[in-house]
């Protein structure tokens, strides 16, 4: 298996290397952070960033997923990409939206004990997706249960969005910034 990097393959973009264009993108994060290693790291790409974060930002702020669901859904998908940076923002961003012991819970994946039905379906939803490239019969059943069409076609997009985000973290090495939880180790030390 190959280790990611432990440093920046290509380096966030710092102040004093901003152009106007790159600056005028990263402004347009507002409020998701703009000078997150994320960010400055992928502006370095003008072009593919500028269709790349509306994409991003329609899924995650004005998706029609519950904020909960979304979460387990990007929590899943960063743990089965072993993706520290991915984890790590969406770790806070879970709590925000109302998670709690669920977060333990995905670790240990949709056999969990004492997770919900309805979270385990989303669990499943994500390890189908991450291992076969499709959902299942019987958990597209499940999820068919309590979401509409368009949270439907959501779901794998979200995932595969959050995927594609892994992949690329991880293999440009962007480092989570400093107090940003990584990946736990197991279910008992999730912070």
């Amino acid at each position: 298996m190959t280790t990611i990097p432990d440093h920046p393959r290509i380096p966030p973009l710092g102040p004093a290397d901003r152009d106007e264009a790159a600056q005028s993108l990263l402004d347009d994060m507002g409020a998701l952070g703009a000078d997150l290693n994320i960010f400055t790291t992928l502006v370095r790409h003008p072009k593919l960033f500028r269709r790349w974060s509306p994409f991003g930002g329609t899924l995650l702020l004005a998706g029609t997923l519950p904020a909960r669901d979304r979460e387990l859904l990007i929590l899943r998908t960063a743990w089965n990409n072993g993706c520290e940076y991915e984890w790590g923002q969406h770790l806070r961003i879970a709590r925000e939206a109302g998670l709690g012991d669920e977060i333990d819970r995905v670790v240990d994946g949709p056999a969990a004990p004492g997770l919900a039905p309805f979270d385990a379906a989303l669990l499943q939803a994500a390890d189908e997706l991450h291992r076969g490239s499709v959902i299942s019969d019987g958990t597209w059943a499940r999820l068919r249960e309590r979401y509409d069409d368009r949270q439907l076609i959501e779901v794998p997009m979200l995932v595969g969005h959050y995927t594609l985000l892994a992949f690329t973290l991880n293999s440009l090495g962007v480092q989570r910034e400093q107090g940003v939880p990584g990946l736990p180790t197991s279910r008992n030390t999730v912070t």
